[in-house]
């Protein structure tokens, strides 16, 4: 596969993004559970996890916070609690978690779904509709957790929020060694899309730290690589295209003193999501150029990445760059 990838101090044009939104759905199947554990708890003790994932939504929903879902294999007693003890209970993690509301579910939980137009109703609304159940890990919402157990989280602090109500981070387990690093950094990522966010992850748990996301998110910027890498996936083909005029026109609108920077990766066809965000950051990582710009500091960031319809991942960084 040709992997296209340079840096070019450039950039464009302000593009309204169509993007697909992920939506998660309400009406799990009931599981009560305890009275959770209070929010203020010894985090390195005890995690105070729910198990019911519609008291948990509209828990985080008033609360204006985020949702963190962990699915386990029930089957899996002594390794869940291993990882539990491992991942959430470790300082780094438990520091982050009083910003969300932890979840924590069976692989095979189950949410009461109905053929109305919109999956979010609920019984009263629709009283003659056949209910069906379906495994929530096999929701469209979920796709990129590949019906794995893992950790995916969902948007609930701004009803005004384009990513309100997303599916906005995930984190297949699978035959991965997840460590409390990677975790923390997943509850610790500005607000984006679920694409934004995990090109974002990728670049910021990459083993050399690299630097490029460690500073502001642009909405600008992370509006013009979402713009970018869509394009990118609708023509199939990696690369600037347009780059002179999308250049002259970002630096319009950038505070003074800073130029645009772009940088452009794919994935390998076929690979998932995390994969593919992670490919497009060892892609950059392979060529000095594009590497001295993904690990700089620069004051403005974004980045977003698309999936062609031959299954290719398109990737763009955006960087507001001192000149």
């Amino acid at each position: 596969m040709a992997q296209f990838v340079r840096v070019v101090a450039l950039a464009g044009l302000w593009i309204v993004l169509i993007a697909h939104q992920l939506r998660a759905f309400e009406q799990p199947q009931a599981a009560t559970s305890d009275r959770p554990a209070p929010l203020n708890a010894d985090r390195a003790d005890a995690v105070p996890w729910r198990t019911d994932y519609r008291a948990a939504l509209a828990e985080a929903r008033q609360r204006r916070a985020m949702v963190l879902l962990w699915f386990i294999d029930p089957e899996r007693p002594d390794e869940n609690e291993a990882l539990e003890s491992k991942l959430f209970r470790h300082r780094d993690v438990s520091a982050l978690l009083d910003r969300v509301v932890p979840v924590k579910l069976s692989e095979d939980a189950a949410i009461s779904l109905q053929p109305a137009d919109d999956p979010r109703t609920t019984t009263t609304d629709h009283p003659q509709t056949e209910i069906r159940q379906l495994r929530l890990l096999d929701h469209p919402a979920f796709e990129e957790m590949l019906g794995q157990t893992g950790v995916a989280l969902i948007d609930l602090r701004d009803a005004a929020s384009p990513h309100f109500h997303e599916v906005v981070s995930v984190l297949p387990f699978g035959d991965r060694r997840i460590t409390p690093r990677q975790l923390a950094a997943l509850l610790d990522l500005p607000d984006g899309s679920l694409t934004q966010r995990t090109l974002i992850w990728a670049v910021r748990t990459h083993p050399e730290s690299p630097q490029s996301a460690s500073c502001e998110a642009s909405p600008l910027l992370m509006h013009e690589a979402a713009s970018h890498a869509a394009y990118q996936a609708s023509l199939g083909t990696g690369g600037h295209h347009q780059w002179d005029e999308r250049f002259h026109r970002i630096n319009q609108r950038l505070p003074d003193g800073l130029l645009a920077q772009e940088i452009c990766a794919e994935s390998w066809p076929g690979q998932p999501l995390v994969a593919a965000a992670e490919e497009c950051v060892h892609s950059w990582r392979q060529s000095r150029g594009h590497w001295d710009a993904v690990r700089t500091q620069h004051p403005l960031f974004g980045y977003d990445m698309r999936r062609s319809a031959g299954g290719i991942w398109f990737a763009a960084g955006i960087f507001g760059r001192k000149h």
